[in-house]
């Protein structure tokens, strides 16, 4: 589950057949995906996003957390169909704390593309691109005016599609879902430049592609989302709906990719959360949860942040979010692997800042 979802999705919920009522697809149990046309775009769909996030270390033995992100949106004005897309990204430089990002916004055409044939995505000079002779997908971006990311990533493990029958529920109505492909291992290497220092990198990332045209339900606030990436192997996706009378939602779920790729999805009463260190930024006063411990079938892990301050501040959609590089812990104190952190809804009213500035 990710956060721009929220910032891009209309008002409208009413069901009309498997359509919204202003046309847009809702997600049907059974599809088919084929490959590698439904890496691609879909217009069709109201929101649209491919999602990186990773860790990185350099020669030198410096470590870094990287975010890039790219989300088409589509809406409906004077009878057409227009196309928004907003990409982001951010670095973490684990030895001095220090968090960059930045945002980009065009209009469909010249400055913005997705392609509907295969992974193609472009926002300015960021993009992100699956060369089909190789089966690698390469990213770009910079931050800032002196931040360059330059990656190129190998699938390590097998897509996986979460949810059942291809539907990934996010609520109590049919609207309330998604179809969510993702590569939760992708082994990882490239250059950072921060300035005039240039770091050799690798490691491993994590990719969510989704697709929907729904939005939050009546009652829910916000969601917690978080990709583990376990040494042993295995890779843990797990998110929160959580509600405004504080309890969380039936529809939050738990995903454990096994070594061999096989998915085992547990219900929201067959895992636990529980929050160790909040945090309060000094820009919003908003308290995020950002050091937590998930329990499920006997197994303990601990999300430990690399880094405090790992908000990403609003910008152009003025909705801020934490989204963070964490280890992680076992229930013995050893590190065990990597995993990201997002949290949504703490800084304020969502629905009330549903679009972007134009």
């Amino acid at each position: 589950m990710k956060y721009w979802m929220l910032l891009f999705l209309s008002m409208t919920t009413l069901l009309h057949a498997q359509t919204t009522a202003d046309g847009f697809a809702i997600p049907q149990a059974g599809r088919v995906f084929v490959f590698p046309r439904d890496h691609g775009s879909h217009p069709e769909f109201r929101t649209e996003w491919w999602y990186v996030t990773g860790h990185l270390d350099a020669q030198n033995g410096q470590r870094f957390g990287f975010q890039v992100t790219f989300f088409r949106q589509a809406r409906r004005e004077d009878g057409q169909t227009l196309h928004l897309h907003l990409a982001h990204a951010a670095l973490l430089d684990v030895q001095t704390g220090r968090f960059v990002h930045d945002e980009r916004l065009n209009r469909e055409g010249w400055d913005a593309t997705s392609s509907e044939k295969t992974l193609a995505v472009r926002n300015g000079n960021w993009s992100l691109k699956l060369d089909e002779a190789t089966q690698r997908m390469h990213t770009a971006a910079t931050m800032k005016g002196e931040v360059l990311l330059q990656l190129e990533m190998e699938a390590v493990k097998q897509l996986v599609v979460f949810g059942k029958d291809g539907v990934s529920l996010k609520g109590a109505t049919a609207e309330a879902a998604s179809h969510y492909l993702t590569w939760p291992r992708l082994k990882t290497t490239g250059t950072v430049k921060i300035g005039a220092n240039e770091h050799a990198v690798s490691g491993e990332a994590w990719m969510d592609h989704e697709f929907s045209s729904s939005q939050l339900e009546d009652g829910q606030v916000g969601w917690d989302w978080a990709a583990l990436q376990l040494k042993d192997g295995r890779e843990i996706m797990v998110y929160r709906m959580r509600r405004k009378d504080g309890s969380l939602d039936p529809a939050s779920t738990l995903s454990v990719v096994e070594r061999d790729g096989k998915v085992r999805q547990l219900s929201s009463d067959a895992f636990a959360w529980e929050v160790i260190e909040k945090w309060k930024s000094p820009r919003n006063g908003a308290e995020y949860p950002i050091r937590v411990r998930v329990r499920f079938e006997g197994e303990s892990f601990e999300l430990r942040p690399l880094a405090e301050d790992q908000e990403q501040d609003g910008g152009i959609t003025r909705l801020p979010y934490w989204e963070g590089a964490c280890d992680v812990m076992d229930s013995r104190g050893q590190i065990a692997g990597r995993a990201f952190l997002e949290l949504a809804g703490y800084a304020g009213d969502l629905a009330g800042h549903l679009s972007p500035k134009q």
